[in-house]
C-alpha cells in the first residue's frame, strides 16, 4: 500500500450535511497527519435525486472551512474525471471483464417475478437471497447471451463461507455470504450501481483507506467481493459513528433540526434579509447544514474544531484544539465506537472561544456584511462609519460569539430611536422612582467635563453615592433608556457611543414612553 490518501465522495443532492462534513473531516484530517492526499469525488449517478446547481454550495463550504482537496473538480488530477456520471465507460469495461471471468453473469428477470421470490421468502419467514438462473452457465455462453439481448448483471457470492473485513474502529465484521444475495453491478442500460462503481473509483484512484459512516457498512461485503473479483487490493476500513440529533440516539436529520431555530436565531435571520417562510424552507437555513452556520456568522475555526471533536479525543478532556495540534495528534485508534450527539450550546461555546482570539481588525471586517444585509450601513462606509463599527464591536468583548451578533447587540447605534420594548420599559425604566433618577443624571451629563467611559462611569457611581442607591438600578434604566435592549455592551461604552447629545434625547423619549403624562395635562 502506498502515501495515504482518503476520499469523500458526497452526491450533488442538496447543501452539506454536519455529518457528512465530520466524515469528511476526519478523512482529510488522516491524509494531512500522514503526509498524504485527500480527494474530491462527486458520486453522481442519481440522476433522479442529482442537481448540478447543489455542487457549487458543496465546493464553497468545503472552502469556508478551509478543507482543501488535492484532487477532485476544479482542481482536476491524475485520476480525472473526479465525476462519476463521467467514469461510467470505466464501470462497463470492469464489468464485461468480472463477465468474462465468470464472477457476473446477465439476469432476465423481471421485476414480478423477483417480487414475487421476495414476497414467498417472507411468507416462508426466511432471508430474501435471490440466485439468478445464469450463475451456473458458462462465461462465454454469459457472454453470447449478454450480447445477444443486454440485461442487469448481478455479480456472483459465494455460496457459502464468510466474508470478513478488518475494521480500523470496530475491529473484525463478519458477514455469512449465504446470506448475500447476488446484487445488481449494472443496470440493462449500462448505468453502473453505486456499490460497484465506488469500487471501481476507488481501486483506479488509489484511495487506501475508506473512511465513512457506519451506515455505510451494510455496503460492505458487497465491495468487498468485487474488490476479489476483480484481483485489486482492498483498502482499510474505519466505519465511523453517525452524528445524533442532540440528547438523541436518532441520526442527525434536516426535517427534525428545524426545531432548534430558536426566535432569536430567526430573528437574526430574518434581520438580514430572509423570510419566515425561506427560513423554513431553505435547506442552507437548517441548522443540519453547514451553510446554515455560515449564514449566522459562525468563526470556520470553531465549527471545525468542534466536529473534529465530535467522535475523536486527544485525551478526553482537552476541547479547544488548534487545527494544527488537531492534523499532528488524529489518529483513527482515538475515534470513538460509539455515536456522538450534536450540540448546539457547545458548538456556539467553541465558536466563541475562537471569537475571542480573532483580532479586532477582522471582526469589524466580519460583521461589516451583516450590518449592511441589515440595511443599518452603506455598501461603502465611510471611515467614520467603519471607526464607529469598531467602537461598538470592541464595546461587545466577549459578548460578541458570532458575527452576527452585532445585529443583537449594535443595531440601537444605527437606528434614529431605539425599539422599545414595553415589558422592558415597564420593568427598567417607569419603576418607582427610577423616572426621577434618570432625569437627575441626565442634567449631569450635561454638565460633564468630557464625555469619555472612565467620566461617565465615575459620574454614575457618584451621583448613586450620594443618592445611597444601587448601582445596579440606574445602569439597567440608562441601558433600556438608549438602547432599549437589556442585554448588550456596558452602559458606558453605550452612553460614549451614542454621544452626550443623542443619550440625552434617548433618555428623554424613553421617560416620555414610559411616564404618559397624568389626566387633564
Amino acid at each position: 500500500m502506498g502515501p495515504v490518501r482518503t476520499r469523500f465522495a458526497p452526491s450533488p443532492t442538496g447543501y452539506l450535511h454536519i455529518g457528512g462534513v465530520r466524515t469528511a473531516l476526519f478523512n482529510w484530517l488522516l491524509a494531512r497527519q500522514a503526509g498524504g492526499q485527500f480527494i474530491l469525488r462527486i458520486d453522481d449517478t442519481d440522476s433522479e435525486r442529482n442537481r448540478a446547481e447543489a455542487l457549487q454550495p458543496i465546493l464553497d463550504g468545503f472552502r469556508w472551512l478551509g478543507i482543501d482537496w488535492d484532487e477532485g473538480p476544479e482542481v482536476n488530477g491524475p485520476c480525472a474525471p473526479y465525476f462519476q456520471s463521467q467514469r461510467n465507460e470505466r464501470y462497463v469495461q470492469a464489468a464485461m471483464i468480472l463477465l468474462e471471468k465468470g464472477h457476473a453473469y446477465p439476469c432476465y428477470r423481471l421485476p414480478a417475478e423477483l417480487q414475487k421470490e421476495r414476497e414467498a421468502a417472507e411468507k416462508a419467514k426466511k432471508p430474501y437471497v435471490h440466485r439468478g438462473e445464469h450463475r451456473q452457465t458458462s462465461p462465454e455462453e454469459c457472454l453470447r447471451l449478454y450480447r445477444e439481448k443486454k440485461a442487469a448483471l448481478r455479480l456472483k457470492v459465494p455460496d457459502e463461507g464468510v466474508i470478513s473485513i478488518s475494521d480500523r474502529i470496530r475491529g473484525v465484521v463478519e458477514w455469512q455470504a449465504s446470506l448475500i444475495g447476488d446484487p445488481i453491478i449494472l443496470r440493462p442500460d449500462g448505468r453502473a450501481l453505486y456499490n460497484f462503481a465506488t469500487v471501481i473509483d476507488d481501486s483506479e484512484m488509489k484511495i487506501t483507506h475508506v473512511v465513512r459512516a457506519a451506515e455505510h457498512l451494510s455496503n460492505t461485503p458487497v465491495q468487498a467481493l468485487v474488490y476479489r473479483a476483480l484481483g485489486a487490493e482492498m483498502p482499510e476500513f474505519a466505519h465511523v459513528p453517525v452524528v445524533n440529533e442532540p440528547n438523541s440516539k436518532k441520526k442527525l436529520s434536516k426535517r427534525d433540526m428545524k426545531k432548534f431555530l430558536t426566535p432569536e436565531v430567526r430573528a437574526k435571520l430574518m434581520a438580514v434579509g430572509w423570510t419566515a417562510e425561506a427560513i423554513e424552507i431553505r435547506d442552507d437555513l437548517n441548522p443540519a447544514t453547514v451553510a446554515f452556520y455560515k449564514e449566522l456568522g459562525y468563526l470556520p475555526s470553531g465549527l471545525v474544531n468542534y466536529l473534529g471533536r465530535l467522535g475523536w479525543s486527544l485525551d478526553d478532556k482537552t476541547e479547544i484544539i488548534p487545527l494544527a495540534d488537531m492534523i499532528h495528534n488524529f489518529s483513527l485508534e482515538r475515534v470513538n465506537n460509539s455515536s456522538a450527539s450534536f450540540d448546539p450550546d457547545k458548538l456556539f461555546w467553541v465558536a466563541g472561544e475562537y471569537m475571542k482570539n480573532l483580532p479586532l481588525s477582522e471582526k469589524v471586517e466580519k460583521v461589516i456584511p451583516f450590518l449592511q444585509r441589515a440595511g443599518l450601513l452603506n455598501a461603502q462606509p465611510s471611515e467614520a462609519e467603519r471607526k464607529k463599527v469598531q467602537t461598538i464591536v470592541a464595546a461587545c468583548g466577549d459578548r460578541l460569539k458570532l458575527f452576527s451578533d452585532v445585529l443583537s447587540y449594535g443595531t440601537p447605534f444605527f437606528l434614529k430611536d431605539p425599539l422599545y420594548e414595553t415589558k422592558a420599559l415597564s420593568k427598567r425604566v417607569a419603576k418607582e422612582g427610577v423616572p426621577d433618577l434618570l432625569r437627575e443624571f441626565s442634567a449631569k451629563l450635561r454638565q460633564l467635563p468630557d464625555y469619555s467611559v472612565p467620566t461617565l462611569e465615575q459620574a454614575l457611581r457618584d451621583f448613586c453615592q450620594e443618592k445611597q442607591i444601587n448601582t445596579g438600578l440606574v445602569i439597567h434604566a440608562l441601558r433600556v433608556a438608549t438602547t432599549g435592549i437589556e442585554v448588550g455592551p456596558g452602559v458606558f461604552d453605550c452612553l460614549h457611543i451614542l454621544g452626550r447629545e443623542e443619550s440625552i434625547r434617548r433618555i428623554d423619549l424613553a421617560l416620555e414612553l414610559a411616564t404618559p403624562p397624568a389626566p387633564g395635562q
